[in-house]
């Protein structure tokens, strides 16, 4: 997580999860099993979302960011979900300033998958298609390596929300505006007027030549 605090607002970038790749063991009631989700599953997703959201710790009541009013970008490529956007909250301002911020997660329901058996070895979920809600970032409040579930009545019928966190220690960097005292304020006026009155001596030099 790349963090660049300018002007009050902290633009932050990363990846929120990878494609192709195996997750860590996640524990479910239905027993343990590692997941990946597949290459071109986040971008089907993103073409069909009319609105992302990006949250603090996926609070709803928290909402910093949206793919819908443009502070917030969403795209997969090939390592996975790459996330860019422009911070404004000042709580959120101040944690990235303390170094508090250290991960993503993002909220989904699963579209097509598979289960595929491993000898020896837990299962490996295979994620095809999926909805993706939201985005969060996650501060030093939450666990950057869990995964939780929950069920949602939607459209007269429950669906299982999940949620997958990914670790991304931040590294910040502040750029302070460097503001000019009065003098050089004054000197910068000054100059400025002298620059000016030599233009318009050389226009005036060359309307002389010219009548001459």
């Amino acid at each position: 997580m790349k963090i660049e605090i300018r002007n009050g607002k902290a633009h932050i970038s990363g990846y929120v999860n990878a494609v192709g790749r195996d997750s860590k063991t996640i524990c479910s009631p239905s027993g343990d099993f590692v997941e990946m989700i597949e290459p071109g599953a986040f971008a089907e997703a993103l073409s069909r979302a009319k609105n992302v959201d990006m949250l603090l710790n996926h609070d709803e009541n928290r909402r910093l960011a949206s793919t819908s009013g443009g502070n917030l970008t969403l795209k997969e490529d090939n390592i996975g979900l790459h996330a860019d956007c422009e911070v404004s909250d000042p709580e959120v301002v101040e944690k990235a300033k303390r170094n508090e911020l250290q991960g993503w997660s993002f909220g989904f329901y699963v579209g097509d998958s598979s289960f595929e058996p491993r000898i020896n070895d837990i299962p490996r979920r295979h994620v095809k298609s999926l909805d993706i809600f939201e985005v969060s970032i996650l501060d030093n409040r939450m666990s950057p390596a869990y995964a939780g579930t929950s069920v949602e009545c939607r459209a007269d019928k429950s669906v299982l929300a999940e949620t997958r966190a990914n670790e991304d220690p931040a590294e910040v960097t502040e750029i302070k505006e460097i503001k000019q005292d009065a003098k050089q304020e004054e000197w910068q006026k000054r100059i400025n007027e002298l620059n000016i009155k030599s233009m318009q001596d050389k226009v005036d030099a060359l309307k002389k030549g010219a009548i001459a």
